[in-house]
């Protein structure tokens, strides 16, 4: 068994090593595939305050590590796991041990709603996962067998004329998988009806288009169709934050985004982003990135040559 899970790894490694022409996430021919490579340490942000509404994805790290921080919390990934993410969450992604040699790599698949619907809905359908958890994003064991989809479905990248064909097999199949392994309930409750993760879902997305405004938890429980002690408890439990903490870690997060590209100077994002105290901004960032604006985007660049996908 173990020999079997090295060579598809050495494998999927190949695979996303040569289809990956440049650093960062890059796209492909599969409509819910992307791949990723960085040849050095990188900081990277899962969500993002300008983006629409997420699908759910599985996440394998091929080669290297990813740490997943997740308001205080950090949960380790390297090549025997998977990462199983149900709800656009403003998660960092951090991977410090890289090199042009031996570089970071990752394989990304997303899954629509409808598609996780269609599976839980066949008649045929038995849940056997074993762990549970409501936390929008978790980190499993890669066995064989989901290894070796994800590598029948990354081979087509090789074979584009068969990816009309094959590609929607093989994503199925990978979500069978998924749905049927550690954490697979994460990604059906984003489609039962009644759910409090649905509601939650709801209120996520909200609150992300809307983050530069204040809110009141009232409204926000009112979005989720819940009462104020029930929002506290299932947003904590989906997001391991208050609604305080995840709408400031949006706020943080686009603006260091903003401040990084060169679209905006320090104090101009901040106020963008919400922030009226530059005092208090340049405060929140240094505890929740560890170094004052300047400097941590300073750091970045240096670190990333100027390539962090943030």
């Amino acid at each position: 068994m173990l020999n079997q899970i090295s060579y598809f790894q050495k494998e999927l490694a190949d695979l996303v090593y040569r289809h990956t022409h440049m650093e960062g996430y890059q796209p492909t021919q599969i409509p819910c595939l992307g791949l990723s490579r960085y040849s050095t340490a990188h900081y990277s942000s899962l969500a993002g305050p300008s983006r629409g509404l997420y699908n759910p994805s599985l996440c394998i790290v091929v080669q290297g590590s990813k740490d997943i921080i997740l308001g205080g919390e950090r949960l380790k990934g390297g090549p025997s796991n998977y990462i199983v993410s149900s709800i656009d969450l403003p998660i960092i992604f951090e991977a410090m041990e890289s090199s042009p040699e031996v570089p970071n790599l990752y394989c990304k698949i997303e899954f629509t709603p409808s598609l996780i619907l269609e599976l839980l809905s066949a008649e045929e359908f038995k849940v056997t996962g074993k762990r549970t958890s409501k936390r929008g994003v978790n980190v499993a064991e890669l066995d064989v067998s989901m290894l070796d989809a994800v590598v029948r479905l990354v081979r087509l990248l090789d074979k584009p004329a068969d990816i009309p064909f094959l590609a929607p097999l093989f994503t199925k199949e990978i979500l069978y998988k998924t749905l049927q392994g550690d954490y697979g309930d994460s990604l059906r409750r984003i489609v039962t009806d009644g759910s409090p993760t649905i509601h939650i879902r709801n209120t996520i997305q909200h609150m992300t288009n809307n983050f530069q405004n204040p809110f009141r938890i009232e409204d926000l429980a009112d979005v989720a169709k819940m009462s104020i002690p029930s929002f506290h408890r299932h947003f904590k439990e989906v997001t391991a934050m208050s609604p305080i903490q995840f709408q400031k870690q949006l706020r943080l997060q686009e603006a260091r985004r903003l401040i990084l590209s060169g679209s905006m100077n320090v104090a101009d994002a901040s106020f963008h982003v919400g922030y009226e105290s530059h005092t208090q901004f340049s405060r929140e960032y240094s505890r929740t990135f560890g170094f004052p604006p300047r400097e941590d985007v300073k750091r970045l660049k240096l670190i990333n040559d100027a390539s962090v996908d943030i």
